[in-house]
């Protein structure tokens, strides 16, 4: 598979979306679990800054992935015990450490690019009329954003930097041009199609527009994201299983999720479309993606430049079905 360096995002599974599977208090502040876990908190604020003192990217990618195999580890394990309550007792420090982390990488990720570390981020009354104006239809639904009004007026937006930070916690990570959304039905050709963790159904919603039949699913583990109706709340396995389609999409997967090699292994599966960052700490199943042998994969350039606001390093994969 042809890649490079992978996204300019906040890391994901810090900054992004949880992998799937139990949240721990998904409602509560950081200063909350904070406080209810001083001894976690401790040991994830000492690895946390030392990771973070280095400026090297691949360290805070450590401290992630390291947190997040812990975590697995122990989820593996709750499943395993038919969620035996004294296995899911012993999980729960695990499980507390790693929503730690990723709350506190988030905080810490909108702190440095809003270069403040204390008061209220905002980005001001002219540029967030235009943010709403360029990608929002009402409140915080996205719309498909016109690529031409992007580029006109986003260089009119102060402080574009803090944008997706203060969106991130609504489970927003990027914006969908009309382009790409028409670009990826050219892509489905006909076929259905199968969203996994998709969140609001945002992109689903997009698609169906432009006539696709698509399904979106997501398990509703991260409580900061209302799951409409539309979406089937089924984990991503048994999406696969369930709602078995030629075509499957992922916007934003956890890095280093558990369900992404489910997706090479569905015999079904003819195309998988990923979109994400270039960075390889902050979105998807890296190994997964090249350890398969049964696709051909590569990076669409011209898809990557159509998903927004180019300060992601945004990045979409396409895999295609050998044969």
């Amino acid at each position: 598979m042809k890649r490079r360096d992978r996204r300019g995002a906040p890391p994901r599974g810090a900054g992004g979306r949880p992998a799937q599977g139990e949240p721990v208090e998904p409602a509560a502040s950081l200063e909350a679990l904070r406080a209810r876990h001083p001894r976690d908190w401790e040991a994830v604020s000492e690895r946390l800054l030392r990771a973070l003192s280095t400026g090297k990217a691949e360290d805070v990618a450590a401290f992630v992935a390291a947190i997040h195999a812990e975590a697995e580890h122990w989820r593996g394990r709750v499943r395993a015990s038919g969620n035996n309550p004294a296995v899911a007792s012993a999980a729960q420090p695990a499980l507390v450490r790693e929503r730690l982390a990723k709350l506190a990488l988030e905080q810490t990720t909108l702190a440095l690019a809003a270069q403040q570390t204390t008061g209220t981020v905002r980005l001001g009354l002219w540029s967030g009329l235009l943010v709403q104006r360029l990608f929002f239809s009402r409140a915080l639904e996205r719309k498909p954003a016109s690529l031409a009004a992007f580029r006109l007026f986003w260089p009119l937006v102060r402080r574009r930097r803090i944008v997706m930070p203060l969106v991130n916690g609504r489970g927003i990570y990027c914006f969908y041009t009309r382009a790409l959304v028409k670009a990826l039905a050219a892509l489905a050709a006909g076929r259905p199609c199968l969203e996994l963790a998709a969140g609001d159904g945002t992109l689903s919603r997009f698609l169906a527009a432009e006539g696709v039949a698509v399904q979106a699913t997501d398990d509703a583990s991260w409580g900061a994201v209302t799951v409409p109706e539309g979406v089937l709340r089924l984990e991503a396995r048994r999406a696969l299983a369930e709602r078995p389609a030629p075509v499957v999409l992922c916007s934003w997967p956890p890095a280093g999720n558990g369900f992404e090699r489910a997706v090479f292994r569905t015999p079904g599966v003819e195309l998988y479309v990923v979109i994400g960052s270039r960075h390889r700490f902050a979105t998807g199943d890296r190994d997964a993606y090249e350890q398969q042998e049964t696709f051909d994969g590569a990076v669409d350039e011209r898809l990557s430049r159509l998903v927004l606001p180019p300060e992601l390093d945004p990045e979409v994969l396409v895999f295609r079905r050998r044969g």
